[in-house]
């Protein structure tokens, strides 16, 4: 009997997912000390700017967040929800932006406009009177593909009463529907569900009533699948029948295992396995062991490659975003960086939080992007809203020295063995540079920067060879690091905004020459980090020489970033932040560096 319990005790043990990797982050650091992940394209698909000229509310509001992803039709399609300043502070609308490449994106629009609630509504526990007061947008879940291949995006409609109120406590307005349809065009907007406690008329149908009979069974296709409807538990009334597991679980996210079985993932890293697609959970939801998440998102989805992967942020801050991979779905045994940069907030507000967070893949059965990588969003300091495209399968060890002559690389393939971290006013891109196709790197943003990432075979005797063009030598910055494995950089080259070129020498910067725009420069830099010593060769002649200003095992890494380093904010700094940074719309002449060529090998 003690054996047949123990075995037993054994086997519930061993069906949920846990985390068994010995790499923890070190929040220090933006990047928290990981390895990236090889070749993750991020790119910024919105930048909020409160004094743009057009007065745009999709551009100027400033509070964007919550951002859902699905691919259909040859299309990704990405919405998330915006307030004017401040989370939970109406008026509320949900916003679509859509990209045939996952890199460039169009102007997002208003797919579910702000919802005006009628004067005198009182919502059931709070004191407050509704009067001249509009919904918040509140959402776990924005898309569904249909088995007859209709796309439904979908919102939900919540009611705060002051800023401290609660849109997802079940006594909202309730969640809409609307089809995307092929020819790009928008179906009416409909009520799919309704709370309970809400008696007033509403501005929209129900979908019920849509003279479109393939789009009703659409809808009741989806109201049926108890996976979908677990999304809603937050928002929806708290007894609702469509929600299988009640209670304070958030934002669910899951997927498949080989023999049917369903791992579900909710904030705080919280699992649970199902056998019968949702209807019921084996247990209670709870701590993943060895999963370090705080109270933000995390996902989880089986990859092109036929394995795992989850994607959060593995600390109790909202930074940074990492990966880990499964070969099986249930144990992860690594942790490697996805995005590790914070830029400013530019705009402060309520509850807003530093870091790439709130991620969010493409649920099962809304689409597979052709070219197999795991793509997920997410938004920046609930400010910017971001993409990631990451390769699978999913590679932390370079097996080979880059030999990157740009010029002579297939077209579209020049950077898949590059990191990129792509904003709109610093992007990055390849294209036709003053001696041929190159890397191209832009940069008008006052706040952010543009960065590009060469992981290498750890190396420590290394000759690195490269060349830079830059378009002007009167303003910009192009910072050229050497970094081991952790991020740790030892060696920092710069173009810089006076028109030197310098290397860091402990606490001084050293001068190695004086650069001419439009001038190729070609780099030679021999490092060894076991004497911690270095020469720089430019255009053929020895310019300099330098001592590692941090030691390094190896160098692993080789990274050019148009900006300096950032450490705000760290583990210490103020949660709330409720002020504005000056100027916060500004922009800044517009640096351009050509890179030409990368080539390393061992010495």
């Amino acid at each position: 009997m003690f054996a047949l319990l123990m075995a037993m005790e054994t086997a519930n043990a061993q069906e949920t997912i846990r985390y068994t990797g010995k790499t923890l982050v070190n929040v220090d650091y933006h990047h928290g000390q990981l390895s990236p992940a090889i070749g993750v394209h991020s790119y910024q698909t919105l930048r909020a700017n409160r004094t743009d000229a057009s007065r745009d509310s999709a551009i100027t509001w400033t509070y964007n967040h919550a951002p859902m992803l699905a691919y259909w039709n040859g299309t990704f399609y990405l919405n998330y929800l915006s307030n004017p300043v401040g989370e939970h502070i109406p008026p509320g609308q949900t916003l679509l932006q859509t990209s045939k490449n996952g890199k460039t994106w169009t102007k997002p629009v208003a797919i579910f406009p702000p919802y005006k609630i009628p004067d005198g509504t009182k919502k059931e526990g709070h004191p407050g009177v509704a009067k001249d007061l509009y919904a918040v947008m509140h959402q776990r879940m924005g898309f569904y593909v249909s088995k007859s291949n209709r796309l439904l995006t979908l919102a939900y409609f919540g009611m705060v009463l002051d800023a401290k109120d609660d849109p997802n406590d079940g006594h909202g307005i309730g969640r809409v529907v609307r089809e995307i349809r092929k020819d790009g065009t928008y179906g009416p907007i409909y009520f799919i569900r309704h709370n309970a406690s809400w008696k007033a008329p509403s501005d929209y149908p129900m979908y019920t009533e849509s003279e479109d009979r393939g789009f009703v069974e659409a809808c009741d296709e989806l109201l049926a699948n108890k996976l979908v409807t677990q999304q809603w538990v937050e928002e929806a009334d708290r007894n609702d029948p469509v929600i299988s597991l009640k209670g304070e679980y958030k934002a669910f996210s899951s997927y498949h295992l080989p023999d049917g079985r369903v791992v579900g993932l909710w904030k705080n890293a919280l699992t649970s396995i199902s056998r019968n697609e949702g209807k019921t959970w084996l247990y209670n939801p709870r701590r993943a062991p060895g999963f370090v998440n705080s109270n933000a998102k995390i996902w989880g989805q089986k990859t092109s490659d036929g394995k795992y992967a989850t994607v959060y942020n593995p600390s109790e801050f909202r930074w940074p975003l990492a990966i880990s991979v499964s070969d099986d779905g249930l144990d992860y045994k690594n942790l490697l960086l996805v995005n590790g940069e914070i830029t400013s907030m530019r705009y402060g507000g309520n509850y807003k939080s530093y870091g790439p967070q709130y991620v969010r893949g493409i649920s099962e059965g809304d689409g597979a992007p052709p070219d197999g990588n795991l793509w997920v969003t997410y938004s920046m300091n609930k400010e910017d809203i971001w993409v990631s495209g990451i390769p699978v399968p999913v590679r932390e060890k370079a097996e080979k020295h880059a030999a990157d002559r740009f010029a002579q690389m297939p077209d579209g393939k020049e950077l898949d063995e590059w990191n990129i971290y792509s904003p709109l006013q610093a992007p990055v891109s390849v294209g036709e540079g003053q001696n041929g196709k190159s890397l191209i790197i832009k940069d008008a943003d006052h706040f952010d920067y543009a960065r590009v990432e060469r992981v290498i075979p750890a190396t420590k005797k290394l000759d690195a060879e490269f060349s830079v063009t830059p378009s002007q030598n009167d303003t910009g910055l192009l910072d050229i690091e050497f970094l081991d494995a952790k991020g740790t950089p030892g060696i920092r080259l710069s173009f810089d905004s006076t028109g030197i070129f310098r290397l860091k020498a402990g606490y001084r910067n050293k001068t190695l020459l004086e650069y001419q725009k439009g001038q190729r420069y070609d780099v030679k830099v021999q490092a060894n980090t076991e004497t911690r010593l270095y020469s720089v060769v430019v255009n053929g002649k020895q310019v300099g020489t330098g001592v590692l200003f941090a030691p390094l095992e190896a160098v692993s890494r080789i990274a050019f970033r148009t900006g300096e380093t950032r450490r705000f904010p760290d583990a210490d700094t103020p949660t709330d932040q409720m002020y504005d940074l000056p100027n916060a719309g500004i922009q800044d002449p517009e640096a351009v560096f050509e890179i030409d060529y990368l080539i390393t090998k061992p010495f």
